[in-house]
């Protein structure tokens, strides 16, 4: 629910950098609510908010090994649990390398992903 009030910021923020010019352009063709909504200004905006939305996304994963606190597992639980096994003993430094190597493959994911959807929509960011 906390990162859900960021992502309605980021929302907000990408709807209110739609110019005024734009609602007053499906206004007058005569569109409707939804239809302006969704043919004219939420393409636009989807377009401005690809890097904060994604940046959130990342942000939530990366707070999933908070959870510990609470006692529900998560990677990071999962690689911790496995080192008290006695199965698993000596290999401390290996699950913790997979469990970084885990993050660091969904957040260079995501924001692999976040680029060729940019790039897809032509939002005209020089990079």
């Amino acid at each position: 629910m906390f990162s859900a009030a960021y992502m309605a910021e980021v929302i907000r923020g990408g709807l209110q950098a739609i110019p005024k010019g734009q609602y007053e352009a499906a206004d007058a063709l005569g569109l409707t609510y939804w239809k302006k909504m969704r043919l004219i200004i939420l393409p636009q905006a989807l377009k401005i908010t690809i890097p904060s939305i994604v940046n959130t996304f990342i942000g939530l994963f990366k707070d999933t090994s908070l959870v510990l606190i609470i006692g529900m597992f998560d990677v990071l639980g999962i690689g911790q649990s496995a080192n008290t096994d006695p199965e698993w003993l000596g290999f401390a430094i290996e699950s913790y390398v997979f469990v970084a190597l885990v993050f660091w493959v969904f957040c260079f994911g995501m924001s692999r992903y976040s680029i060729w959807l940019e790039n897809k929509l032509h939002t005209g960011h020089k990079r």
